[in-house]
């Protein structure tokens, strides 16, 4: 991995780990971070929160509590946005500017509280 993808992967990973000590961490390496719930989901099992994976092209910062969650979704901003894969992925070929990585800090931190109210933690 580049150095400039190290450190976007540092820095995403930094807005996970918080949550590390009430979410279950499944992988942890060099590549990047996943965390899913604790306890499993309706038979399905256990649900991923969010991940961060470094691939040849991008660093991906994947949150699914805003893909089960429109109004959330309906709070990024459009310099996230033009970022965003999909409905739950965000990709980054450079470190965030200060305000983006503000942004998805306190989006992951409302997901984790939508994730939390729904039953997950």
């Amino acid at each position: 991995m580049s150095a400039a993808y190290q450190e976007v992967t540092d820095a995403l990973v930094a807005l996970l780990s918080p949550y590390g000590d009430r979410l279950e961490v499944v992988k942890e390496s060099s590549w990047g971070y996943y965390l899913q719930s604790k306890k499993p989901v309706r038979k399905k099992g256990q649900l991923m929160f969010a991940a961060v994976r470094a691939g040849k092209a991008y660093v991906s910062y994947h949150l699914m509590p805003i893909y089960m969650n429109e109004p959330l979704q309906a709070t990024i901003s459009p310099a996230l946005r033009k970022r965003m894969q999909g409905k739950a992925c965000f990709n980054f070929k450079e470190l965030p500017e200060p305000a983006v990585l503000d942004e998805l800090r306190a989006l992951t931190e409302a997901g984790f509280r939508s994730f939390e109210a729904a039953g997950y933690i």
